[in-house]
């Protein structure tokens, strides 16, 4: 079987090559074709493969097309399993761009978020599929290596054998094992634990909501946990804290204070990105950015403001998501 990234002749191709190639992936070549039907069944799951390892859409969505034009290269019939295939394309491209994505964030402008994307109702109820795309665990996977997220996403997000996982990072399935091992230990120190209800989480949103565009302190002191984290991103575009605020108090007077001195009017409307219950801010009317808020015993535990515009693409729109 070809090797993901090689010819039939087990060739590299070369970044020209690839580049030159003019195939839209959703739409892939014309009328009925096995490696076109194959690859839109599972572009889904191909896209959340990605987007977890990257926390970025529009890289993401980079990666599939890479991916595209690296299955359209491969022989079907030396393929056993397609969709496992098509999984370690995918790994391989998003690798390589998450490796360069790390020195690339070493120079962002304060804190770094994931790109938060408008998920539909079932992303929420899906247990699963929403502790693995929410803020807080795209954040804790950010402080993986590389190698190490790639074998923590796809052996317990989607499941994958460690004998597949090693051919997808070019590692031995022990040396898989051993990753995995120290990755879950990681991320198991760090996770947030979701323990909420939808039902708990909207009337956690509303009172924040409400006590965000009423300016009323004392009822943003009441919704907001007394550990509470703010973490904005603003990319350097717009203004937002250089680090993490963390505690109610501060949290509060950080948020209420600075639209107040700017003197702008907020309006919020209830969302959802990534699996969490969000809000859509407006100041005076112009959108301004996304919160996704994190909620446990009813109150507000994380707050993620996302005002960097370039990451602001996906809020329209529901991106369809999947680990099957």
């Amino acid at each position: 079987m070809n090797e993901p990234g090689a010819d039939r002749n087990g060739t590299d191709r070369s970044d020209a090559d690839r580049t030159s190639t003019s195939t839209d992936t959703d739409t892939g070549r014309s009328g009925s074709d096995p490696a076109t039907d194959a690859f839109v069944a599972h572009r889904n799951l191909l896209f959340t493969v990605a987007y977890e390892m990257l926390g970025s859409a529009a890289d993401a969505e980079d990666v599939l097309q890479e991916t595209w034009l690296r299955w359209i290269e491969v022989d079907l019939e030396e393929v056993r399993d397609r969709r496992a295939y098509l999984v370690r394309i995918t790994t391989r491209q998003a690798l390589n761009r998450l490796r360069a994505a790390s020195r690339r964030r070493e120079a962002y402008v304060g804190p770094w978020l994931p790109e938060p994307l408008l998920t539909a109702p079932d992303v929420a109820e899906d247990v699963e599929l929403a502790e693995s795309v929410s803020m807080a665990m795209m954040l804790v996977l950010e402080t993986l290596s590389p190698t190490e997220r790639a074998v923590f996403v796809l052996r317990e997000a989607f499941g994958v054998g460690y004998d597949e996982i090693a051919a997808a990072v070019d590692k031995s399935p022990a040396a898989v094992r051993q990753i995995a091992h120290r990755a879950r230990r990681h991320v198991d120190a760090r996770r947030p634990r979701r323990v909420v209800s939808p039902s708990e989480a909207r009337a956690a949103l509303e009172s924040f909501r409400n006590a965000v565009e009423a300016r009323d302190l004392q009822g943003l002191l009441d919704v907001l946990a007394p550990d509470v984290v703010l973490v904005s991103d603003g990319g350097g575009v717009k203004r937002a804290a250089v680090r993490p605020v963390v505690g109610a108090g501060k949290v509060a007077r950080f948020y209420l204070g600075g639209s107040a001195k700017a003197g702008f009017a907020i309006t919020c409307e209830p969302t959802a990105v990534n699996g969490d219950p969000a809000l859509a801010v407006y100041l005076d009317g112009a959108f301004d950015g996304v919160m996704a808020l994190r909620v446990a015993d009813g109150r507000v535990t994380g707050l993620y403001y996302v005002r960097n515009p370039e990451k602001l693409t996906r809020v329209t729109a529901e991106t369809p998501l999947t680990l099957r």
